[in-house]
């Protein structure tokens, strides 16, 4: 029963990262892995099937480290899923499937049960697997919330992992977040912690040493490695917090202008356009950002109707009905499907308050209703003369009037809707979606190809510029029983 717990100094400071690349360098060794992540806050998941043939939710990530891995992505590697559908309340997607709701009023006892059955699924791994890769969430110096925490040092204590506290050395200040993060926890959960991966150094590591062996003599600590920023290192993201679009090199690419919605969600959806040579993929949140676009995606939303509201409230509804009324061509995928249907409505306030409905944009003869029960599926079929495949995640139930059936949307003309999230990394759909909407002449990329490559580049830098051997001894080990506790202890 060996495993390790991959925290950061910060969100996004590359836990997610350093945890597929462990998987990779794990396995090509032979070690049977397991990612795991207690607890995601996200509204980017990934449909997976359990041991019982049923479908299951889990979050992008964790799928794509099960990937990286080489195993089977199940809903133990991500027990808990909170998807935000507001400021102060997300929904709960317990083991794979829908669990009622969790607010800031009650973020504490509301997930008590959430925490017994995550640490349950840790030890159901632990004893399928030699090693599990646990990744946090946020940072284990947030310690406001320790005593509720079950996915940073909680989830340590329980499993008694080791840690190694991940920075990302672009924010600045690294070495005191290293530090800082360390300092503030209570000593049980300081003598879990055994050391530091710096991710995203940029130059010559060799200016960075004087400031490695401080941290080390500081701490009593070591660092297992720097990971080097890389270009050609591009993951399936969980986060919303970095989103930019992917910039093509040719000058004369076709713009796709992807709407940036407040409660944006699967907009990994997007990620196999922006490997196409002749697409240029921007997020747009303004009708200026979508004058001169090619394509125009609605992509999926965790609040539909709210996100519709904010959609007129900028004036974008009027950029994308111009779009649409030019002949240029639209695609709507789920939620943004439904945006351009007719009428939306929610009778049982699964996005909010029961009863309320939304006139939609009008582009497609499709009504939507919310349902309680959500459709989790990995459909197969055809479109464009090309065979699909993809996800489904919704609450909304669709009614198609007029118009061409596709992928479980409709499409009339130019205008395009989906509720398959992930087709358009089918290769051959992709390519004649392109070349049936924009006319162009299909590329020779394949998207699986490229995720199959990006992972092991991943592979090739963590096998290169990380202790891996050292990691793996500390997943067996646990952490060294002499680790020092720094002032001041956490707080009094």
């Amino acid at each position: 029963m060996s495993g390790l717990l991959v925290a950061g100094t910060t969100s996004d400071a590359g836990k997610s990262v350093v945890t597929a690349g462990l998987c990779r360098a794990l396995a090509r060794r032979g070690v049977t892995v397991a990612p795991y992540k207690a607890q995601n806050m996200s509204n980017n998941s990934m449909v997976c099937v359990a041991a019982d043939g049923t479908a299951a939710e889990i979050g992008r990530a964790q799928w794509v480290q099960a990937l990286a891995a080489g195993v089977m992505p199940e809903p133990a590697m991500n027990p808990v899923l909170l998807k935000p559908g507001s400021d102060r309340r997300s929904h709960v997607v317990l083991m794979g499937q829908p669990a009622g709701d969790v607010s800031s009023s009650d973020w504490e006892s509301g997930r008590r049960h959430l925490a017994r059955a995550a640490h349950a699924a840790y030890d159901d791994l632990s004893v399928r697997f030699d090693v599990v890769v646990a990744e946090g969430a946020g940072s284990p110096a947030e310690i406001n919330l320790r005593a509720g925490d079950y996915v940073n040092m909680g989830l340590a204590r329980h499993a008694g992992l080791p840690t190694v506290v991940v920075g990302d050395i672009d924010r600045g200040g690294v070495f005191a977040a290293m530090f800082g993060t360390v300092a503030l926890l209570e000593p049980a959960d300081q003598r879990l912690v055994a050391g530091f991966v710096v991710n995203k150094f940029r130059g010559d590591v060799g200016l960075l040493s004087p400031g490695l062996s401080s941290l080390a003599s500081l701490t009593g600590r070591r660092v297992y490695g720097v990971l080097p920023w890389d270009a050609g290192l591009w993951l399936d993201s969980e986060d919303a917090l970095d989103l930019e679009g992917r910039r093509a090199v040719n000058t004369a690419a076709r713009k796709v202008a992807v709407v940036r919605l407040p409660r944006i969600s699967n907009f990994t959806d997007v990620d196999a356009l922006g490997l196409e040579p002749d697409l240029d993929v921007v997020f747009a949140a303004s009708p200026r950002d979508l004058a001169d676009a090619d394509l125009v995606v609605l992509p999926g939303t965790r609040a539909t109707i709210s996100d519709l509201a904010w959609l007129r409230s900028r004036g974008l509804d009027r950029a994308i009905l111009d779009h649409a009324h030019a002949g240029r061509p639209v695609l709507g995928i789920c939620g943004g499907f439904q945006m351009l249907g007719r009428h939306i409505a929610d009778p049982h306030g699964l996005e909010g308050e029961p009863g309320v409905s939304a006139a939609g944009l009008g582009l497609l003869d499709v009504s939507t209703e919310f349902a309680v029960d959500k459709v989790l599926r990995l459909p197969v079929g055809a479109a464009l003369g090309a065979p699909a495949s993809g996800y489904e995640i919704h609450h909304g139930r669709v009614t198609v009037g007029s118009g061409e059936s596709f992928l479980g949307g409709a499409r009339a003309d130019a205008v395009f809707g989906t509720m398959w999230h992930g087709s358009l990394e089918s290769d051959e759909f992709r390519r004649a979606f392109l070349s049936s909407a924009l006319g162009l002449t299909p590329s020779s990329v394949s998207f699986p190809e490229a995720r199959e490559r990006r992972l092991d580049l991943l592979g090739d830098l963590v096998e290169e510029h990380l202790d891996v051997e050292a990691l793996l001894d500390l997943s067996r080990m646990g952490a060294p029983a002499d680790l020092p506790v720094l002032p001041p202890g956490g707080v009094p």
